[in-house]
Order: structure tokens, then C-alpha cells, then sequence
């Protein structure tokens, strides 16, 4: 049976008012009745927290007692629970298309539950999802309500996320929330558009003026303004969709780069080495703890990462805020822009913060407070740079109006004092030509000295040399003048031994036989065989000692060649050799001279003065194996000579007391000697230097204390071509 118009007309009406009536009377009992106007439900969620993300739908639905109100905005921090909220949700419109947002990208996933035909439906977001599986071109968790007006459904959202767990849930028609959209999407164009403008314009003021600070600054807005895209899931979702390990990550990623980008810029602008070297070690700390932040959260400790990260930014901003003000006072005036931008940024933080904890309500100027804030920061740091222009041309005059007056003062003074220089001049020129005339004569007087001591040298040692010659010519010519006496002896009574055997030849008065018999009696009678020998040894003897003195005279001519400053060919072995015969009185019993040459072709050198050097090295050795020794056999002097495709090498060594390192390092400075008082003048081994180096040769000493010493030279073939 049809029912009455009337009646059916006052059971619509009684429907209708049933649900007004209960969408006002249970707003703050999970119900939000929709009616075209502001659709921000966040505070009319109940809430159910699941520690451990163990409950299904069917269990959340069953469990209708466990949620609470949420007496605030819904905002949960780090955790590791997931959080189920349920609102029923009253279509007062005549618009079935709704929509649920929830305004924040960083949430990781997000499922929306809801039975329609006696069915659960689902709903799913998750940061990670590539752009072609969502359904509406934006960063944001948007879910179609599909609801018919004047009906009443039951909405459960599970959220968990990995991030900061905050749900800004908001309910309208499909076109205003795709409007919403659009206009946070030109916000942050505008912003983003600004943090470019001031990135490039700082970017060519740095290539214009090379100064670091600019590309500082650069960085550390641009480093900003990439944090902001990612926090508000621009960079999730145009730049890195598809990657889900990066998309966990990257927030957090961002942010510590942005802080540490930050702390470089703060050092660099506020100039913090110098004006406040605590903040600069403690700005240093905060990008250490910074860096071991993202180790952290890279290895899967998520929340402990975000905590580290959140605690290390609040307290270095503060730190930093209060610092540039502090700066300013000691009188550095840009570090006042530096705290006023600051503070707009920590504002536009604190703002956000407060419409999170439900303090101030969500709108389009709480939610944007940050990108505010960055932006005014961006733009007043800017300003403090090209202000450092101005300052850098204020600086500049200065300086070059200092510089003038500085130049004038000097013209005006070296006017003054061009007079009293040109005087003081003539008398120091007076005076320098005084003392240049008496250094010049003790030039000369040290040039003399330097030449009688060198002569005074080559006389010691020619005495030394005289001495032994002497003594090795004495000897041959005392053994020739020992032999004159017997050979007149033996030669008379040759004579005499001729003068009778004529007499008997010439005899009338015997027969040739009595000659002959009387003749051998007489040779008999005086032993002529015996004299005869006797004669031929006398003159063997005189032989040698001629032929050796001979051999010491020519030793002596090669030794003491007179050659002067020219180059002639010579033959080492031979120049040894004759220092040897020179010195042979000095080569005691107790010493055995070893002679190792080589073939040595004649070189070109100084003849006369390498013998110098081998006579002042050989008379050293022989001095150390007589200190040694001292007449005991043992002592041996090894000479050896060898050649190569440059080089004649030249070995003198000695197993006698050798000498320590420091002496060893000492031997070639003049005046330095070891000998006793008038053994020796110190000016032996400085000639020898001195005449090596004239060879363009070298001199190696090894020596060990009681092994011995080796002097090695080395002398170039091919020192000088010879005429």
C-alpha cells in the first residue's frame, strides 16, 4: 500500500534532520558532517595506536572501543607503531565525489578502509608508488569518497611511516582540493623560482669578484631549497619515483646536507675562525654528528637517526641565532642580517611546529610557513651580500684615499729628505770608499797569507820530500864510494900483476916453458883468480847503486814536474809509483805496500799537483800504520787504479787507526789536524780537496776507529781537450 505524500514527505524531512542533528551533536565524537564548507577533520579523528602493527581490519573494526579522541592535532613524532584513525563521515552536500587528503607526502604508507554493499573496500598509498599508479597528478595521499549525499559511512585509515608521524586530514569536493593543489603547487614554484633567482644572481656576483663566501652561499641556499622540495614530496615524486631504498632515505639525506651546507656557510659568512673560534670547533662537531646521523639511519635505525638529526639541528640553530647576535655586538655588522634572516627561517619553522601540535590552526599560511621562512632568509642573506659590495667600494676609497694622503706625506718628506740623503750620502760614499780601500788591502793581505801558507805547506813538505831523498840517494852513493877503495887496491895490484908477468915474458934468460912455469907460480902466489872476482863484484855493486840512484832522480823529475796551469797527459800509475820511490825512507819494515794497477791510458790533468795529492794522502796512511804499529810488522798500504768509459779511479787505503765521524767530517777544513805539535800544518788534505775539485773529481772517505781508512778519487778522462 502506497503510503501518503504527506507522510512520506515527513519521513524524508525526519531523516534529513536526524543527521543534522547528529553531525552537530557528535563533532567531537569521530563525526564530521560535510556541508560544503572547511573540510580540515583532524581534530575529529579517533585514534588507535598499534605498537607493533600486528592487527588486521576485522580486528581494528572489533576493537571499536579502543579509540580515543585525539584531543590534538594528530601529530605522533618518531615511531616505530602504526596508527589507525576512524571518522564516520556525513554527506550533507548534494556532491557524491569527496575527497580525503591528507597533506603530507613523507608518509610512508597509508590504507584506507570502508564497507560499501556489506563489503571492505581498500584504498592504498605509499610514497614509493611511480606517478602512472596514482590517480591524481600530485605528491599528496589523495582517496576518492565515494559517498551519495545525505549518507553516513565509517572511514578506517591505518598510517605508518618511517618519518615524522603526522596526519593533516582534510574532506572536501574533488574540484576544491584538485584547486588546493594546484595553488600549493604555484607556492612552491613562486618559492622555488625565488631560491633560483638569488642562486644565480649570487652565482655571477662570485664569478665577477672570486670571492668564496658567494659560492657558499650558493650552495647552502640551493642545498635549502632541495630539502624543502623533498619534504613537501616534489622530489619523490617527479625526480626519484621508482626508487623506494632513495625515497626512505633521501628526506633524511637532504636535511643533513642542508646542515652541514648551513654550517659551512655560517663559518664562512660570520667568519668564525676569528670572530668566535668556539662556535667554529662547535659548528665543526655539529657536521661530525651530522655525518654519524646518516650512518645511522642508513643502516637502519631510523628513529635513532631522526632523533640524532632533530636534536643536532635544534640546538645548533639556537646556538648559531644567538651567536650572530652576539658577533654583531662585538662589531661586526654583518653578522646582524645574518641574525635577522634566521630568525625569519626559525619563525616559519616554529609556526609549522605550533599548527602541528594543534596550537595554531591548519591553513595555507601555517602549512607554507616554512617555505616562508626560507625564502625571507634566502632573500635577506642575499641583501647582507651585496651589501658586502658596497662595503668592499666603501673599503676601497678608503684605502685609496689613505693611499693618496700616504703618498703625499711621503713626497713631502722625501722633498725633506732628499737634502740630509744627498749629504749623508756623500759622507757614507766617502766613508764606503775608505772602508772599500781597506778591505781591499786586507783582501790582498789574506790572498798573501793564504799563498805563503799553501807555499808553507809545499815547503813542509818538501822538506819532508828533501829528507827522504837524501836518504835513499845516500845510501847508492855511499855504497859506490865504499867500493872506490877497494877497486884502486885491486886495480894497483892488477897492475902490478901485469908489470912481473911482462917481466918474465919478457925474459931472455929462460925457455918459454920456465916462463910459462914461473907465471902460474906468481898467479898462484897472488890469488888472481880471487881478484879478479873480487873486481867484477866491486863493480856490480857500483852498478846498482848508480842505476838506483838514477831510478830516485827520475822519480823525483816525474814527481816534481813543473807543469803550472796547463793540462797535460800523464799516467797515473806512474806518478803513484814515483811518490813511492820518493817516499820509500817512510815505508818502514813493518809495512807491506800492496800495488793493484790497472791499465790506465794517460789522461789529461795536472801531473804536478795530483803527486801532491798522492804524496799528502800516502805520508797520512803511512803516519796512521806507524801510530798503529809502531815497528811491528802488520802494516799494509793497498793502492789500486781502475778505469771506465769515464772515469780513472784511484784507491789509497790503510789498516791503520782510522778515525771517527765527526774527524772524518772535519779533515778537509784548513788548520784541522791530528798530529801532534809540528807534525803537521792542516793544510795537507784542504790541497788535496781544493785539487780534486780543480779535476772536477770527487773524494770518498771510508773509516772505522782501529780498521783503517780509504781515500777513493775519482778523476774525469775527458777533462779538458789539450792543445
Amino acid at each position: 500500500m502506497e503510503r501518503p505524500y504527506a507522510v512520506n514527505f515527513f519521513i524524508h524531512y525526519g531523516r534529513l534532520t536526524w543527521l543534522v542533528l547528529l553531525g552537530v551533536c557528535t563533532q567531537f565524537m569521530g563525526t564530521f558532517a560535510y556541508n560544503d564548507r572547511n573540510g580540515q577533520v583532524s581534530y575529529l579523528l579517533q585514534v588507535f595506536e598499534d605498537k607493533n602493527d600486528e592487527f588486521t581490519i576485522d580486528q581494528i573494526i572489533a576493537f571499536n572501543k579502543e579509540f580515543r579522541p585525539s584531543e590534538k592535532f594528530p601529530s605522533y613524532g618518531l615511531t616505530n607503531s602504526a596508527f589507525w584513525f576512524k571518522i564516520e563521515v556525513i554527506n550533507n552536500s548534494l556532491d557524491s565525489n569527496l575527497l580525503l587528503k591528507v597533506e603530507n607526502p613523507n608518509l610512508h604508507t597509508i590504507d584506507l578502509y570502508y564497507k560499501r554493499n556489506g563489503q571492505i573496500n581498500l584504498q592504498s598509498f605509499s610514497s614509493t608508488s611511480p606517478e602512472q599508479d596514482r590517480v591524481f597528478n600530485t605528491p599528496y595521499p589523495l582517496f576518492k569518497l565515494i559517498q551519495p549525499p545525505h549518507t553516513s559511512s565509517t572511514y578506517y585509515m591505518k598510517v605508518k611511516s618511517k618519518d615524522v608521524v603526522s596526519v593533516p586530514v582534510s574532506i572536501e569536493r574533488q574540484d576544491l582540493i584538485i584547486s588546493d593543489v594546484g595553488f600549493n603547487k604555484i607556492y612552491f614554484s613562486l618559492y622555488a623560482g625565488i631560491v633560483l633567482a638569488m642562486s644565480l644572481y649570487n652565482f655571477f656576483l662570485y664569478l665577477s669578484l672570486r670571492d668564496n663566501i658567494y659560492l657558499y652561499y650558493v650552495v647552502y641556499i640551493v642545498a635549502v631549497g632541495f630539502t624543502q622540495a623533498c619534504l613537501k614530496g616534489y622530489a619523490a615524486y617527479y625526480i626519484w619515483p621508482d626508487n623506494e631504498l632513495f625515497v626512505i632515505r633521501a628526506n633524511h639525506i637532504v636535511t643533513v646536507m642542508s646542515g652541514i651546507f648551513s654550517a659551512a656557510f655560517t663559518i664562512e659568512f660570520l667568519r668564525l675562525k676569528s670572530t668566535l673560534p668556539k662556535l667554529y670547533l662547535f659548528l665543526l662537531a655539529n657536521v661530525t654528528i651530522y655525518v654519524i646521523s646518516v650512518l645511522v639511519y642508513v643502516f637502519g635505525y631510523y628513529k635513532l637517526g631522526q632523533e640524532v638529526l632533530q636534536y643536532n639541528t635544534t640546538v645548533a640553530a639556537l646556538v648559531v641565532l644567538f651567536c650572530s647576535f652576539y658577533i654583531y655586538h662585538k662589531g661586526y655588522k654583518p653578522a646582524l642580517f645574518f641574525g635577522v634572516a634566521w630568525s625569519f627561517f626559525l619563525g616559519g619553522v616554529i609556526l609549522y611546529v605550533l599548527k602541528d601540535v594543534g596550537v595554531l590552526p591548519f591553513n595555507t599560511f601555517t602549512n607554507n610557513a616554512i617555505l616562508i621562512g626560507s625564502a625571507l632568509e634566502a632573500t635577506l642573506l642575499s641583501f647582507a651580500l651585496a651589501d658586502k659590495i658596497n662595503m668592499y667600494k666603501k673599503e676601497k676609497e678608503e684605502s685609496q684615499t689613505q693611499t693618496l694622503l700616504a703618498l703625499k706625506e711621503n713626497e713631502r718628506l722625501i722633498r725633506e729628505q732628499n737634502i740630509v740623503l744627498e749629504q749623508r750620502v756623500a759622507e757614507r760614499t766617502k766613508a764606503l770608499r775608505k772602508s772599500n780601500q781597506s778591505l781591499q788591502e786586507t783582501l790582498t793581505h789574506l790572498k798573501e797569507a793564504q799563498g805563503q801558507l799553501v807555499e808553507a805547506e809545499k815547503m813542509a813538505s818538501l822538506g819532508q820530500l828533501t829528507a827522504g831523498v837524501a836518504h835513499e840517494i845516500n845510501n847508492p852513493i855511499n855504497f859506490v864510494t865504499s867500493n872506490v877503495a877497494p877497486l884502486r887496491r885491486d886495480i894497483g895490484m892488477l897492475w902490478e900483476a901485469l908489470a912481473a908477468i911482462e917481466d918474465i915474458a919478457f925474459s931472455t934468460e929462460l925457455t918459454i916453458e920456465e916462463k910459462i912455469q914461473k907465471i902460474n907460480a906468481y898467479k898462484e902466489a897472488q890469488d888472481l883468480d880471487y881478484l879478479k872476482t873480487e873486481i867484477d863484484f866491486l863493480l856490480k855493486g857500483m852498478h846498482e847503486g848508480a842505476h838506483r840512484t838514477a831510478e830516485i832522480v827520475r822519480s823525483l823529475r816525474i814527481f816534481s814536474r813543473t807543469d803550472g796551469d796547463s793540462l797535460k797527459y800523464a799516467d797515473i800509475n806512474e806518478g803513484l809509483e814515483s811518490t813511492l820511490v820518493i817516499l820509500n825512507s817512510l815505508i818502514r819494515e813493518e809495512t807491506r805496500v800492496v800495488r793493484q794497477y790497472g791499465q790506465l791510458p794517460e789522461i789529461a790533468c795536472y801531473p804536478g799537483k795530483l803527486n801532491q795529492v798522492f804524496l799528502n794522502i800516502i805520508t797520512n796512511a803511512l803516519y796512521a800504520i806507524h801510530k798503529k804499529f809502531n815497528g811491528k810488522p802488520g802494516g799494509v798500504l793497498g793502492i789500486k787504479t781502475d778505469v771506465d768509459a769515464d772515469n780513472v779511479y784511484i784507491s789509497i787505503k790503510d789498516n791503520g787507526i782510522g778515525m771517527p765521524a765527526d774527524i772524518r767530517d772535519r779533515i778537509f777544513e784548513p788548520f784541522f789536524t791530528t798530529k801532534e805539535v809540528g807534525e803537521g800544518t792542516g793544510l795537507g788534505l784542504s790541497i788535496v780537496y781544493n785539487t780534486i775539485k780543480k779535476h772536477q773529481g770527487e773524494i770518498k772517505i771510508e773509516s772505522e776507529v782501529g780498521e783503517g781508512t780509504e781515500f777513493m778519487l775519482s778523476i774525469p778522462l775527458n777533462l779538458q781537450a789539450v792543445d
